[in-house]
């Protein structure tokens, strides 16, 4: 899997010692929407391109085309006058990347299914009240702006994989399923478990 998705911080004064390691580790909406992405490619038969939507301060972040490039991405086109948005490919396969708003974090479509993904990051290692709090925000944002969207096609809300937000999410499919919304977990390396109501599946 990937070795480069998270970004190791020292924690502010207030968080020292609330991190096992002594460093944090993020794993930013960037880095989530990617390793969703390319879990997309991974299994869903004939899909060949992918949407993301980051904003910029994402982009801040995490280098998106930095890790796009080292994935084996060539960026073939350039969008607008940020140094991330464009067109990339790798053989068959083509990731856009926009800044555009209100499409979706990730956006992928077939003849037979269309997922749209809501993502959130985080940092995975953190006992920090305040920091586990955001975790289980984060994973209750995304399935709420799910909620808001027309029902159609697959819908995801993806977030970090951490003992808090599974925790959580186990409770809250029943729920979204009803609703027509998948959760799926990613972890610190891009591998990807999407929970139903009865199993987990890791990819």
């Amino acid at each position: 899997m990937f070795g480069d998705l998270i970004i190791e911080l020292d924690p502010p004064s207030n968080r020292c010692g609330k991190c096992t390691g002594g460093k944090e580790r993020h794993l930013t909406e960037a880095a989530v929407m990617l390793a969703y992405g390319m879990h997309l490619f991974r299994t869903v038969p004939d899909l060949v391109t992918i949407e993301l939507h980051p904003d910029g301060e994402h982009a801040k972040q995490f280098g998106i085309a930095h890790w796009l490039s080292g994935q084996g991405f060539i960026l073939m086109e350039g969008h607008g006058t940020t140094n991330y948005c464009g067109q990339y490919v790798r053989n068959e396969q083509v990731i856009m990347v926009s800044s555009v708003p209100g499409l979706g974090d990730v956006v992928g479509r077939t003849p037979g299914v269309a997922i749209l993904a809501e993502c959130k990051g985080g940092i995975v290692n953190t006992k920090h009240a305040g920091q586990t709090s955001r975790l289980r925000r984060g994973l209750c944002e995304a399935v709420g702006l799910l909620m808001a969207r027309e029902k159609g096609g697959r819908q995801v809300a993806v977030v970090p994989h951490t003992e808090i937000t599974e925790r959580l999410a186990l409770r809250l499919v029943p729920r979204a399923k009803d609703a027509g919304i998948e959760i799926a977990l990613v972890d610190e390396q891009g591998r990807v478990t999407e929970l139903t109501a009865s199993s987990r599946t890791s990819s």
